[in-house]
């Protein structure tokens, strides 16, 4: 096998063709729900990690309207069966809205989750170059759950993935989280970690590095948190074109095939997710979203929060592609981790 294979050779390629695979197996995925909205805020970031599905950087400045911000809130109000509200980018946090869109969406009751890269914290906005150090205790007064990437709890490993200095500033973000509450038993405040593999491997059991990475932190750093979620690296953007230039291509998408497992497909979070991005359209999940694979409905004409109506969000079928065995390999893999 060529392990070199180019993205056009992995659109047509039948041995990676997912459709083909679900119906080969006599497995439908049609969507049950629409719990979540996660909305991409910007594509900024103070980072531009190698593993970025997104190609993230502080050269991005692709960022959703205000108007697009204040729609998320119509929908939010419009529809009681979305429940949770997951912000994401780049850096949610260095939208300009950010902030203000947190405060509304808990005024509706949702539960709001934001994808926190902890180091934002102390680099602030590339343009402004300030901190966000106001983050823990903004965080805590809305009752926001916290996500956040920690690669490793070792500091060659995280650096070797995030950049020079990211693990000491993580643990510093950490050590203020911790500080008011996130990740303390008793107090409500969700504080969860997500793990990638670094290189073109599956994750570990979940249970397991979670163990790990609550015994290393804690004796090392005397750092807590709730539950560490693994993912696995995608093979789109900036991960695929590592892979390709390290000509093990190829190779990782034939483990992923090879991995595939029937129960992690059936709980795909695209299934009860809809996701949104700088310009307003719908897909059917992030990873799709940075594809430009954009959610259609029944008649073919893409989905929007400009015009979104539910049930037609709803009937939509689910496209898939090639990229959607990572989703499906091993223990399974979405933005909540494991899935079987």
């Amino acid at each position: 096998m060529d392990d070199v294979l180019p993205l056009s050779a992995l659109k047509t390629d039948a041995r990676y063709d997912f459709d083909a695979l679900l119906q080969a197996r006599g497995i439908t995925l049609p969507p049950l729900s629409i719990e979540t909205l996660q909305v991409n805020l910007t594509k900024l970031c103070n980072q531009a990690c190698r593993h970025c599905h997104v190609d993230s950087s502080p050269a991005r400045t692709e960022a959703l309207s205000r108007e697009g911000v204040e729609r998320c809130l119509q929908l939010l109000a419009a529809h009681p069966q979305i429940t949770k509200l997951d912000l994401t980018g780049g850096a949610p946090e260095l939208h300009p809205d950010f902030d203000w869109l947190v405060i509304e969406a808990r005024k509706l009751g949702k539960h709001v989750m934001v994808r926190h890269n902890l180091t934002v914290q102390a680099d602030g906005n590339p343009q402004t170059k300030q901190g966000k150090a106001y983050l823990p205790e903004f965080f805590s007064a809305h009752r926001v759950e916290v996500i956040s990437s920690l690669p490793y709890y070792q500091e060659f490993f995280t650096d070797s993935q995030r950049g020079k200095g990211v693990f000491g500033k993580s643990i510093t973000a950490m050590q203020r989280l911790n500080a008011v509450g996130y990740g303390v038993e008793g107090t409500g405040l969700i504080f969860n970690l997500v793990y990638n593999p670094v290189g073109p491997y599956l994750p570990a059991a979940q249970a397991q590095l979670e163990a790990d990475y609550k015994r290393e932190l804690k004796d090392k750093f005397g750092l807590v948190f709730n539950h560490l979620f693994t993912i696995t690296n995608m093979p789109i953007h900036r991960f695929a074109d590592h892979l390709r230039k390290s000509g093990q291509f190829g190779s990782y998408m034939d483990k992923l095939l090879g991995a595939f497992n029937a129960q992690a497909a059936a709980g795909v979070m695209c299934r009860s997710l809809i996701s949104v991005d700088w310009q307003g359209n719908l897909s059917d999940c992030d990873f799709n979203q940075q594809l430009d694979l954009l959610a259609l409905d029944g008649e073919g004409r893409k989905l929007s929060i400009f015009d979104f109506d539910f049930e037609r969000t709803l009937g939509r079928n689910i496209r898939f592609a090639p990229h959607c065995l990572g989703c499906t390999a091993g223990a399974g893999s979405s933005c909540g981790g494991a899935t079987a």
